[in-house]
């Protein structure tokens, strides 16, 4: 099965507990003001195979804890989506997160088909002037539904206000020199990150930019 994938990494610490495996699909059709992970919007790049993936899934598995699936957003496709949830339910034993940007209520039909093959899931949009005090979400309008007893298990301690240990991001380099990170970053952050490079003579855009003008 061919589908549309931005990228992966392990392991990621700053989008659920342990550990992850770190699965980004390609292709938004939501595209929320603000977003930072713009360059995930376009429908087209980074074409892949269930087959690949799951090849370099199986080289972290010995040292995975669990699985987060984002995007881009997963569920524009949804028969990508299904197949690959099975295969991850059937090598590991980890939990599996999943971030939409679509609320639950739209998902329904969906769901019904990966029944039990999504163990946390992240809904609906990010709105950038919300307030933001929640663990794992960008947003405090979006919602955590834990679907099966390991969700509910593994991910019910992020049902709290922050703390000082959920503010930490992930950051990796790709091969061409673009840095990019993994996490649920502070307001501004990222736009404090660029004036401070900016300042030092650095050329930066970063998504948040993108998103603003679009």
């Amino acid at each position: 099965m061919n589908f549309h994938l931005s990228r992966m990494h392990f392991p990621v610490t700053s989008l659920g507990p342990g550990q992850r495996i770190g699965i980004w699909f390609q292709g938004c059709s939501i595209r929320c003001p603000g977003c930072i992970s713009a360059d995930t919007w376009s429908v087209s790049g980074g074409e892949t195979t269930l087959e690949r993936v799951l090849e370099q899934v199986q080289a972290w598995l010995p040292h995975a804890d669990g699985f987060t699936v984002s995007g881009g957003e997963p569920f524009d496709q949804p028969e990508a989506l299904a197949a690959l949830l099975r295969e991850l339910r059937g090598v590991s034993s980890g939990d599996i997160l999943v971030y939409s940007g679509h609320p639950i209520e739209s998902l329904a039909e969906i769901l019904a088909q990966a029944d039990g093959l999504i163990d946390a899931l992240i809904t609906d949009p990010f709105e950038m002037d919300a307030p933001h005090t929640r663990p794992l979400r960008g947003s405090d309008n979006q919602r955590l539904h834990l679907l099966t007893d390991l969700g509910r298990e593994t991910f019910s301690q992020y049902e709290r206000d922050l703390r000082e240990s959920d503010k930490s991001l992930d950051v990796m380099f790709d091969e061409d020199g673009s840095v990019w990170f993994a996490g649920i970053p502070n307001r501004d952050d990222f736009q404090r990150l660029r004036d401070l490079l900016t300042d030092r003579g650095h050329l930066v855009q970063i998504s948040a930019d993108k998103a603003r003008n679009r």
